[in-house]
């Protein structure tokens, strides 16, 4: 793998990460961009102790634009991109109006008054463009290059974790304007938090709790009782296994763990980094093949924290829809937006059911 690191004309960093080693990527960004936004802040909720990130300055950020206004594709003459050479394989970007970012001041955030304390929100946000083709989609990469993202996303949480003050690097996807999505072009993000996520903070706890009784390690328990009920198995093949789980809060939520446990990205082997890209794209092509549209979803890497519990998580991705019927979705109602307490419209055997024998093109 060629990995390659250049400028933008506003400082931001972008990393170009090709098969080829002699790939070109001395294109510079000639735009002429405006300064870079303030640092947004993090507020604590004293009620529950969560930190919210207050960034009013991705209210500008770019909403769908059309294709031959697309942000992420490769620049051409007249118009120039985020991307500034002429085609790329795999290219990550520090994001333009971030939610964290490395330029937040040491001395601290204004004190709004009230309860909550309020900190700089140190960390980053990075945009992960998998392909050039702004047609595509995850499910029609092929395997190759499916396991070239997979080394980036590897890279980058190495490389975040690194990063003074950051604690958890999340690498995901959302796809479809149903899901909110503000560019169309095949993407996916990552963050870098200066703290330890609730859910995964949740997981941990949970985890912790049952090694603490007597239990073992409480995602291989999952994924060995998954195998072994079947009833919920979606595909699997020698080193990943992908499975509705029982307690599904979404429609059609489809989990893929690798066999072995491993803390993050950066611990899987060659062999396993090449059997996710065959079974990941076989099932978002069951996905869209469900309704025969395309299913909006989020795919969601969870992974250890740098310094935390990392004895304890075990990598995988939870993959999900709000789409529950051909016509109908699932919006968060006042059970699940104000208490946190999912009520699922679909039974999770007859979601794994209707995902094995979807048709995929």
């Amino acid at each position: 793998m060629k990995r390659t690191t250049v400028r933008l004309a506003d400082g931001r960093e972008l990393i170009y990460f090709d098969r080829d080693e002699n790939a070109d990527r001395g294109a510079a960004d000639r735009r002429d961009l405006p300064p870079r936004p303030p640092a947004a802040e993090l507020r604590r909720d004293p009620l529950t102790g969560e930190w919210i990130a207050i960034a009013g300055h991705r209210q500008g950020r770019t909403l769908l634009p059309p294709a031959d206004q697309c942000p992420l594709c490769p620049s051409a003459p007249g118009r120039p991109t985020e991307i500034p050479a002429a085609g790329y394989e795999v290219a990550v970007f520090e994001n333009r109006f971030p939610s964290f970012s490395a330029s937040a001041p040491d001395d601290g955030a204004a004190d709004p008054g009230g309860l909550g304390e309020t900190r700089p929100a140190a960390g980053r946000c990075e945009v992960v463009c998998f392909t050039a083709d702004h047609d595509a989609s995850f499910s029609t990469l092929p395997p190759d290059r499916v396991e070239l993202v997979m080394r980036a996303w590897a890279d980058r949480t190495a490389e975040l974790s690194a990063l003074p003050g950051v604690e958890q690097v999340f690498c995901f996807e959302n796809r479809g304007a149903e899901i909110g999505i503000t560019l169309g072009h095949p993407h996916g993000q990552i963050y870098a938090y200066p703290y330890v996520t609730p859910r995964t903070r949740r997981m941990l706890a949970v985890a912790r709790a049952h090694r603490e009784r007597g239990g073992g390690d409480l995602f291989a328990e999952v994924l060995a009782a998954e195998r072994k009920a079947e009833v919920r198995v979606v595909g699997r093949n020698e080193h990943w296994t992908a499975f509705v789980p029982a307690a599904a809060r979404w429609p059609f939520e489809v989990h893929l763990y690798p066999h072995r446990r491993v803390p993050d990205l950066c611990a899987l082997e060659p062999a396993e980094r090449a059997a996710f890209g065959p079974l990941y794209t076989d099932v978002l092509r069951r996905f869209d093949g469900l309704f025969g549209v395309a299913m909006p979803y989020v795919a969601a890497w969870h992974q250890a924290p740098v310094r935390e519990g990392r004895d304890l998580a075990c990598l995988h991705l939870e993959l999900f829809s709000i789409r529950r019927a051909a016509d109908r979705l699932k919006y968060l109602a006042g059970s699940e937006s104000a208490m946190g307490a999912f009520v699922n419209d679909v039974l999770p055997e007859e979601a794994a059911r209707m995902l094995r024998e979807a048709v995929t093109n």
